[in-house]
């Protein structure tokens, strides 16, 4: 796995570009100097910790035989802004799920996720606490 960054204006914008040619833009918090031409690093760990769980999460519904037709997922997450680096001290994580599904499978697959498969939640795990809740069909 190997990603490329290149500075393309002001101080902090960065643009990320994987082996497969597809890219991303970066940049700080305006606080200090950034000027709102991308994500900030912080989120894209949330992305990633998105995609990696709604992979995992359709993949086992898949398997599992369920009838997903559509999944939604909603992060929000606190840093320890006292601290350097202010990392991640909690992440509530969201998912809304909509098909036919099995409420007891879907804990299941929730499980599955979060305490074997996902990397990304593997190691944001060690040092901030991850809630995940869910709904299906608009019902908790």
């Amino acid at each position: 796995m190997e990603i490329n960054l290149i500075r393309k204006s002001g101080k902090f914008n960065f643009e990320a570009e994987n082996e497969s040619g597809f890219t991303v833009e970066l940049d700080a918090k305006p606080a200090i100097g950034g000027e709102g031409k991308g994500f900030r690093p912080m989120e894209m760990l949330l992305i990633g910790l998105g995609g990696c769980s709604g992979i995992d999460m359709v993949n086992i519904l898949n398997k599992q035989k369920e009838e997903l037709n559509d999944i939604k997922i909603n992060i929000k997450a606190t840093r320890k802004e006292e601290e350097t680096p202010a990392i991640f001290d909690v992440i509530d994580i969201q998912f809304n799920l909509f098909g036919q599904l099995s409420a007891q499978k879907v804990e299941r697959a929730l499980q599955m996720t979060f305490d074997k498969y996902c990397s990304v939640s593997n190691i944001l795990g060690r040092s901030a606490t991850i809630n995940f809740t869910y709904t299906i069909n608009g019902d908790k």
